[in-house]
C-alpha cells in the first residue's frame, strides 16, 4: 500500500499539480518509499544481506536528495540512486528462492530506466518511455508481493541459510 501511495503522490504532485503545492504533495512519497525500502530489505535480506544494505543505503540517500530537491546540473540525483537500488534488488530477487526469478528482470529494467536520468537530455528524449518502464518494472514486483506474497517455507529455508553464512 505504501508503494501505491508513494507512486500516486509523486505522479500527482509532479505532473498534475506542479508548483509549490505539487512539490509538497510529491514529498509525501518520500516517507512512503522509505517504508517500501525497509519492507523490501526485510523480505530480501536473507538472499544477499550486504547487497541489500548497500541498496537500502543508496535508496535512502536518494530519498534524502529528493526531500531537499537536490538536482545539480539538472540531473535528478534521487532517481539515479533509486536506479542503482532497483538494479541491486533486481539481482537479489533473481537469486531468491521464494519468489519467481523472472521478477528480478523487470526491476533491473526499472533500474536502467531510472539511470537514464544521469543525462537530463537523454532522459527528456526518452520520456515518457523511461518513466513508464521504471514504474512498470517496479510495479510488477510490488503487485506480485501484494497478491501472491512469498513462498514462506522457502523464505524460512533461505533465511536459515543466510544466518549460517553470516
Amino acid at each position: 500500500m505504501s508503494y501505491l501511495l508513494a507512486l500516486v503522490t509523486a505522479i500527482v504532485g509532479e505532473f498534475l499539480i506542479g508548483g509549490k503545492l505539487g512539490v509538497g504533495v510529491a514529498l509525501i512519497a518520500v516517507p512512503c518509499y522509505l517504508a517500501v525500502t525497509l519492507l523490501a530489505f526485510t523480505i530480501f535480506a536473507p538472499v544477499r544481506r550486504r547487497l541489500c544494505l548497500i541498496g537500502v543505503s543508496l535508496n535512502f540517500l536518494g530519498l534524502g536528495f529528493e526531500a531537499v530537491r537536490f538536482n545539480p546540473w539538472g540531473v535528478d540525483i534521487a532517481l539515479v540512486f533509486h536506479g542503482l537500488y532497483c538494479l541491486m534488488i533486481g539481482y537479489v530477487v533473481f537469486r531468491a528462492l521464494f519468489v519467481p526469478r523472472a521478477l528480478g528482470l523487470p526491476m533491473v529494467f526499472a533500474g536502467l530506466a531510472w539511470l537514464v536520468f544521469l543525462s537530463p537530455r537523454f532522459a527528456a528524449y526518452l520520456s515518457p518511455w523511461n518513466l513508464d518502464l521504471g514504474i512498470l518494472g517496479e510495479a510488477v514486483l510490488m503487485v506480485w508481493l501484494l497478491v501472491f506474497g512469498v513462498d514462506v517455507q522457502r523464505w524460512k529455508e533461505q533465511s536459515g541459510l543466510a544466518s549460517v553464512r553470516v
